[in-house]
């Protein structure tokens, strides 16, 4: 079953809760989105470090072929 922005968003928010956290369905079919996450606790960590960090929060959910998100663009970066 896909999953909804909202629910990827509250996954990323249990892990960075004073993120800007901003979730865009790609392609209007639940499976493929865009997300954008700002957060101060990215400062001074490589761009990968980043984002393995965000991927860490959907808890395996992109997981194999059984995996509920098939695709996510990530944008990681610090607030300016």
């Amino acid at each position: 079953m896909a999953m909804q922005a909202r629910e990827i968003e509250e996954l990323i928010r249990e892990s960075f809760p004073d993120a800007k956290i901003t979730i865009t369905d790609l392609a209007g079919d639940g499976n493929h989105y865009a997300a954008e996450v700002v957060d101060e606790s990215f400062r001074g960590q490589s761009r990968v470090a980043q984002q393995r960090a965000v991927y860490a929060a959907l808890r395996g959910k992109m997981d194999g072929k059984a995996g509920e998100l098939h695709a996510l663009a990530l944008t990681t970066r610090v607030p300016e």
